[in-house]
């Protein structure tokens, strides 16, 4: 493989040590391998690298993880994944609020890490558009798969990656009930089938952005006990 079509890793962590073992074990895995030692310096890295995925620590001096996550999302949409010695529910839904595509708790693996960044690197290839670009659900919602936008009442509306892919598996297959087993398979990858919370988390993420009344959806619906199912929009017209 040549070097320019190896994916591009950026490390950003403060500890040196674990900056080595990482570098070293993605170098195995064939990633080329950037590091930082603090947040300002990921933030270079992303603007000038342009890398494909970010390791990102949480406990960095000056400017943490959490503010190095939400400066990078003002202007990427890299893939992040969260290193953190916290294993706090609270930390993992933060970091994915602030737009982060995963959470891994040290201590790792290597080949945890590198069973994450394959999952985390899969997803962010382009789905398969529909033959047909502009899907109008009705007058209120609309979604172009081709541009991957998504009208809200007439407005386009800012859906990270992670919420696209639940949203455009949801709706390609409307009308089917979909399990939480199925949903992480397919959005997440295989790898997640232990994070039901995943689930309801975006879920919830994408109901306050798409539903006029997110408390009482009328597109995503739940069928309780089994999963999730997108309103059959053919019959709806």
């Amino acid at each position: 493989m040549e070097k320019q079509d190896k994916k591009l890793i950026l490390i950003a962590d403060d500890e040196s040590r674990m900056r080595r073992f990482i570098q070293m074990n993605l170098s195995l895995e064939g990633y080329r391998v950037a590091e930082a030692s603090n947040g300002l310096e990921a933030i270079e890295h992303v603007r000038d690298d342009l890398p494909d995925l970010v390791l990102l620590d949480v406990m960095m001096p000056e400017l943490d993880g959490f503010e190095t996550l939400r400066l990078i999302r003002e202007t990427s949409i890299v893939p992040i994944i969260m290193l953190t010695v916290r294993d706090d529910e609270s930390d993992k839904i933060k970091g994915l609020e602030f737009g982060a595509d995963d959470y891994v708790t040290k201590p790792f693996s290597p080949r945890e890490l590198a069973s994450r960044i394959r999952a985390v690197l899969r997803r962010t290839e382009m789905e398969t558009p529909l033959e047909k670009s502009l899907v109008v659900v009705d007058d209120y919602l609309q979604i172009d798969t081709n541009s991957r936008r998504v009208l809200v009442g007439g407005k386009v509306i800012k859906l990270r990656p992670t919420e696209y892919r639940l949203l455009h598996h949801l709706f390609i297959n409307a009308g089917q009930t979909l399990t939480h087993e199925m949903i992480l398979s397919k959005v997440w990858g295989y790898e997640y089938q232990e994070e039901s919370n995943y689930v309801r988390l975006y879920i919830t993420y994408l109901r306050q952005k798409i539903e006029p009344n997110p408390a009482k959806p009328i597109y995503i619906l739940t069928n309780r006990g089994v999963g999730y199912y997108f309103v059959d929009f053919a019959r709806k017209k």
